[in-house]
């Protein structure tokens, strides 16, 4: 039998929406990471990113896979 990672639920009395979007996240492999960057380059960068319709988070892993396949081309 194979074992299962059990999934950490929210704390307190998180409502269904909440459950249903933490397994999601756990099922697709979606973490939060958290970093500090100064706040004109954040400013700026959410700017570019609403001016070019995409999301953050979509422009930030892009750019985060080219870095990877460029490394893994030295």
């Amino acid at each position: 039998m194979m074992e299962r990672e059990v999934a950490m639920m929210p704390t307190g009395k998180p409502n269904a929406q909440t459950i249903a979007s933490k397994k999601y996240q756990q099922k697709v492999g979606l973490i939060a990471k958290s970093f500090k960057i100064k706040k004109t380059l954040a400013d700026d960068f959410k700017a570019a990113c609403q001016k070019r319709g995409e999301g953050q988070a979509a422009v930030i892993s892009r750019l985060m896979q080219e870095y990877i396949d460029e490394a893994s081309k030295e």
